[in-house]
């Protein structure tokens, strides 16, 4: 039997130091299935193990594409699966880690499969996003799949203002003729290894002051020049993200300093709060305090096993 042991949480709450630990336990590597640390060029502000965490266990999936490559949750799926197969080979254990929680349903039950949109109809739709705006896109769902806007207004509303999402569900609605929403929930395809789920949480005024000293931290280490040479691409769809929009509007004289800072922090523990809510959802995750001693977890792991 094969185990992916999948570590989820909130961003700050401990999620790198308990993988290594557990992978060195385990003397099994590590995937990450974090959406940004993914980019090389985002280091700092994506909070990318550091050099010895790095050496302390072998990762996968870090730092190991550009800004500049479209990379979709369908292309990680296929890689990241290939990744665990191969590792699976010599290994009864592989450490999946991370608070994307797209990426870590795209690894553990398979990607909705979605016919391919004529290039003339994507075309189409970034055109008249470019000349409308966001509300173009958000009428168009609502006419075009009203459940799956309504689901998202109710459930993540932050995605209603994301263009790259809601384009891609708007060209899927006219590409096809069938609401994005009936290509959801279709069958999965099969997994051969058995997930065990583990998840990190704190008390929420602790959740929320370690999210405020990472991000101080982060500053100490240089992300304001990070997102300097960042700042011309702007626009690109992964450096649509919490520590760099903040500073791109500093740049852009819309913020102080001191101001984007604190959205930084803010904004991070919503999307903090929003981690939670999704990975909260999967009632098979066994959650455990983030100061848990890790002989606990790992007699959790060895009792599933």
């Amino acid at each position: 039997m094969k185990y992916l042991i999948t570590i989820v949480g909130p961003t700050a709450i401990g999620k790198t130091a308990l993988s290594i630990q557990l992978a060195n336990y385990f003397n099994c590597e590590i995937v990450s299935c974090d959406s940004r640390q993914f980019f090389k060029e985002m280091a700092i502000g994506t909070a990318v193990p550091n050099a010895d965490e790095l050496a302390a266990a072998k990762h996968h999936f870090i730092q190991n594409k550009s800004i500049f490559e479209n990379y979709t949750v369908g292309d990680y799926e296929k890689e990241a699966i290939n990744c665990i197969e191969e590792l699976f080979k010599t290994n009864d254990y592989v450490i999946l880690v991370g608070g994307s929680g797209l990426y870590v349903n795209a690894v553990l039950k398979g990607f909705d499969d979605f016919p391919d949109i004529e290039s003339n109809v994507r075309e189409e739709v970034n055109a008249n996003y470019e000349k409308l705006g966001i509300t173009y896109l958000q009428e168009e769902l609502k006419k075009l799949d009203p459940f799956y806007f309504n689901k998202i207004n109710t459930e993540n509303p932050q995605t209603l203002v994301n263009p790259q999402r809601m384009m891609r569900f708007v060209e899927v609605c006219i590409g096809t003729g069938k609401p994005y929403s009936s290509y959801l929930n279709q069958k999965k395809n099969e997994r051969n290894f058995t997930p065990i789920l583990i998840g990190l949480e704190a008390d929420r005024n602790v959740m929320y002051n370690r999210i405020n000293q990472r991000v101080d931290i982060m500053m100490n280490e240089g992300l304001l020049k990070e997102a300097q040479n960042l700042y011309p691409n702007k626009e690109l769809n992964a450096l649509q993200t919490v520590g760099y929009r903040e500073l791109f509007s500093y740049f852009d004289q819309e913020f102080t300093l001191e101001f984007a800072i604190e959205e930084i922090k803010k904004n991070t523990r919503r999307f903090a709060k929003r981690q939670l809510t999704w990975f909260k959802r999967d009632e098979n995750t066994k959650w455990f305090d983030y100061i848990t001693n890790k002989e606990i977890i790992i007699d959790f792991i060895k009792q599933k096993t």
